[in-house]
């Protein structure tokens, strides 16, 4: 299973959509992608997790990363759309208390203040 990326630009939010399985394998490849999407313009980051089938640590890592990188630059990080088995693994390590989740990418872009 391959892990495939999309970056969309809307107005001061940026869009990330995550597809496949963010493990071992593909877990830097999912933080290179978070750390460089802070741009001067942006006010919000939302990763949109629906097409994510799997998530492991490394992955959990990652996204943690990006939240921290987000907050220190003052910036929203807004999970949208996680599927049961992201849920489980984010509500295991007591992670949906620490993240923004939204039901999906429009509920996030309403959260986004």
């Amino acid at each position: 299973m391959t892990m495939e990326h999309t970056i969309t630009e809307d107005g001061s939010l940026t869009v990330i959509s995550l597809e496949g399985e963010i493990d071992l394998e593909y877990s830097s490849q999912v933080r290179e992608i978070l750390l460089g999407t802070f741009g001067e313009n942006n006010r919000a980051i939302i990763v949109d997790l629906s097409g994510v089938l799997m998530i492991d640590s490394s992955g959990v890592a990652s996204l943690l990363e990006g939240f921290q990188s987000a907050k220190k630059r003052g910036k929203e990080f807004i999970l949208a759309g996680p599927g049961e088995s992201v849920l489980r693994v984010l509500k295991l390590a007591r992670l949906d208390t620490v993240f923004t989740l939204a039901d999906d990418v429009d509920s996030a872009k309403s959260a986004a203040g």
